[in-house]
């Protein structure tokens, strides 16, 4: 699969990405914050509770126009378990699959946060903090971006999402193939309209708890 872009994000988008988006995405990210501060504490000491280990999960990724941040979530997977996971080759890279259903190194815990998609929730900092928006292509690591396709680079025109148009086209169900076409489709046709849709089918696909493991 691959993908060619018929024009760059005009000015005019653009514009729009750094004003309106970007008021959008720190005013809702405060108010969620503050409404679900006290949601965080209670995560935190059932993560802690359930297993040994922090209460939070930081992770190098890659954001927009390439650039690292540490992105973080409510651990999910046992001390130490990231260690085990390794890329898969560049001939296999875009038919791989990043969730598998049945992953012995996320807790209890974690398998709920997982499936209720609260291990994301700690994502609002990163978008107060300017690392991500609500919306967007999801951040990857900087291991698996090195094995993208030339023209799957496109995506990092615009900032990374907590939620995106992959994940509610089926999430951890889907390849790095399909994962990148929906983000490329994404980054192509942006419009506040898009946005809207996306937040409703992701709050539709978290209570049928589609793709995620």
């Amino acid at each position: 699969m691959s993908y060619t872009p018929s024009v760059r994000l005009s000015s005019h988008i653009l514009h729009e990405m750094l004003i309106f988006k970007r008021f959008f995405d720190i005013g809702v990210s405060f108010l969620l914050l503050a409404l679900c501060s006290w949601l965080f504490v209670l995560l935190a000491v059932l993560i802690r509770k359930d297993s040994k280990g922090p209460v939070f999960f930081v992770q190098v990724r890659v954001g927009r126009d390439g650039k690292l941040f540490p992105m973080l979530k409510f651990r999910t997977m046992h001390r130490g378990a990231e260690g085990q996971w390794q890329p898969p080759s560049k001939e296999k890279a875009l038919d791989y699959k990043f969730q598998e259903q049945d992953d012995r190194r996320v807790t209890r815990m974690g398998r709920i946060l997982r499936r209720t998609s609260l291990d994301e929730l700690p994502q609002l900092w990163n978008v107060l903090r300017g690392d991500m928006s609500l919306i967007g292509p999801r951040p990857e690591i900087p291991q698996m971006v090195a094995l993208y396709p030339d023209y799957a680079h496109f995506r990092h025109q615009m900032r990374p999402g907590i939620t995106g148009l992959a994940q509610v086209m089926g999430r951890g169900d889907l390849t790095l193939a399909e994962s990148l076409h929906w983000d490329l489709e994404y980054c192509q046709n942006w419009t506040i309209g898009l946005d809207f849709k996306i937040v409703w089918k992701t709050i539709r696909a978290v209570l049928a708890r589609r793709g995620a493991y």
